[in-house]
């Protein structure tokens, strides 16, 4: 079983600034899993706290082949236990990717985190200028995972891919990856 849990926070263009900021301030954090889980090949927990609805946290579960980790724009690859699991193009405005990305390959019973954050455009016309923008977190657990494991628990691997989304200086620390044993690359 490989569990997924994708928290989004989801604000508009006009929600940018500091008292807005602070207004979604530790929305983007794990929250537990719903318990029990339901059984399948792969069982996703995604979270939505969406700005136009006062940041009220929505979840859905979702379960099926690894196929439904592609809604996620993930793909899953197996190799014996091991999992690897990858970042596939997505409708991004802003970081645009035109390939996939590998972020890590998990061995039995480890978790990974995923961090990225997103501009998008709400229509694909280019004549419609609006934006949203979303902040993901997302928890891979290659094996079932206790209710707390999330947000209870520190993961094996790290990526963060967390870009600068309004212009300027790119944060520190971009692509971040943590191996196991702490060393970072």
């Amino acid at each position: 079983m490989i569990v997924i849990q994708r928290v989004r926070v989801r604000w508009s263009a006009t929600s940018r600034g500091a008292p807005e900021a602070n207004a979604r301030r530790g929305f983007d954090r794990p929250v537990m899993l719903p318990a029990p889980l339901p059984t399948g090949d792969v069982v996703v927990h995604d979270v939505l706290a969406d700005e136009a609805a006062s940041y009220s946290r929505r979840s859905e579960i979702l379960t099926g082949g690894v196929s439904i980790a592609l809604d996620l724009t993930l793909r899953l690859t197996f190799e014996g236990s091991a999992v690897t699991v990858a970042r596939l193009p997505g409708r991004a405005a802003f970081p645009r990717s035109r390939v996939s990305t590998r972020l890590f390959t998990l061995a039995h019973g480890q978790v990974g985190r995923y961090r990225a954050n997103f501009r998008f455009r709400f229509t694909d016309c280019a004549c419609d200028p609006s934006w949203y923008y979303e902040d993901w977190l997302v928890h891979v657990s290659n094996g079932s995972a206790a209710a707390d494991r999330f947000p209870g628990g520190e993961p094996e691997h790290v990526v963060d891919n967390r870009v600068h989304l309004y212009g300027g200086v790119a944060r520190r620390g971009n692509r971040l990856r943590r191996a196991a044993d702490g060393s970072a690359t």
